[in-house]
């Protein structure tokens, strides 16, 4: 096990009660959070989509979540091998979590306690004690794990490893994979329907998303091939999705193929293409599901999607090559 060493800020300023810290109050602000690689900084936006504030981060954020009561956001910034915590209220970074090489994803337990790191340069996943600030885990994955998602039961987490084409399942109580899943080529995020009987997961460089059974790992449907109208096969590179909240719709962004998918999950037929911005990389609901959000790396903008109409009806330049985007709602 592997200590966390505190920066010279002081106590850590984790969002849980057994720090005993208390951090601002302005829970379900409508501001949209974008972070930008290669801005090296989280982009805020009001609810009419008018920046109003870029807050300077460790260099190359990407991946970011908030803590349940959303009061924190925590974003993974890859080139300094940290994780940084932002105050929600005040827009503020207000500590600095140390990882493995090149955090590219993670999420939380249950309980907010640890995060589950995956460390793309040290093909690994680690878990890492937020009070402690000790990796209790060190979990030896395929080359260049990005996707990780936490199963509800905290007893199982799942990896994708972009490079070994593969699906890892980790039990967490064996601390160790236990079944590798082939997938397609470069598989990147995840995403499990709200009944927990199915992982989406989206592979890259094979322009597929697949869809598994998780009692029996088997595949429910062949892969999944997306193509929009006027691009060919190999220009679509799925990356990230959304679902909604009864689990009828994916999103799925289709990376250079510049547009968002959505897909009936009980037909796995592509419902509408939504073109959006150039290399569109994630993408976020509101949570009454009006509007969804994609955010677009190669064209630096978000665009905003009406889910009643499935159209875009506005895109709002944000800053250089945003990655996650996530609405405060």
């Amino acid at each position: 096990m592997r200590r966390r060493d505190l920066l010279a800020t002081g106590s850590a300023l984790i969002g849980t009660a057994m720090l005993g810290i208390t951090p601002s109050r302005a829970t379900g602000t409508g501001n949209i959070f974008v972070s930008t690689e290669k801005g090296n900084e989280v982009v805020v936006l009001d609810k009419d989509y008018t920046v109003i504030n870029r807050i300077a981060t460790s260099r190359r954020p990407r991946d970011m979540h908030f803590t349940k009561d959303r009061t924190l956001l925590y974003v993974a910034c890859g080139d300094d091998d940290a994780i940084d915590v932002i105050d929600v209220a005040t827009q503020t970074v207000i500590d600095s979590i140390p990882t493995g090489p090149s955090p590219e994803m993670f999420e939380f337990s249950e309980d907010e306690s640890i995060v589950f790191v995956s460390d793309e340069e040290d093909s690994r996943i680690e878990a890492i004690d937020l009070q402690s600030r000790i990796s209790t885990m060190d979990i030896p994955t395929g080359a260049e794990p990005e996707g990780i998602l936490v199963v509800p039961g905290g007893k199982t987490v799942y990896a994708t490893s972009e490079v070994a084409d593969m699906v890892h399942v980790v039990d967490l109580e064996k601390q160790a994979v236990v079944k590798n899943i082939v997938v397609g080529t470069r598989p990147r995020r995840l995403i499990l329907t709200p009944d927990g009987k199915q992982l989406w997961v989206s592979c890259e460089l094979s322009s597929e998303i697949y869809v598994i059974d998780t009692e029996t790992y088997k595949f429910v449907v062949d892969s999944l091939i997306l193509v929009p109208q006027g691009f060919r096969e190999e220009d679509v590179t799925p990356v990230g999705m959304a679902i909604t909240k009864d689990g009828s719709k994916i999103l799925a962004s289709l990376g250079r193929a510049n547009h968002v998918a959505v897909i009936d999950t009980k037909s796995y037929q592509v419902i509408k293409y939504v073109l959006v911005g150039s290399r569109v990389w994630s993408v976020d609901l509101s949570s009454d599901e009006k509007i969804a959000i994609a955010a677009n790396g190669l064209s630096d903008d978000i665009t905003i999607i009406n889910m009643e109409t499935l159209e875009a009806v506005k895109s709002v330049p944000v800053g250089r090559v945003p990655h996650t985007v996530l609405i405060d709602d």
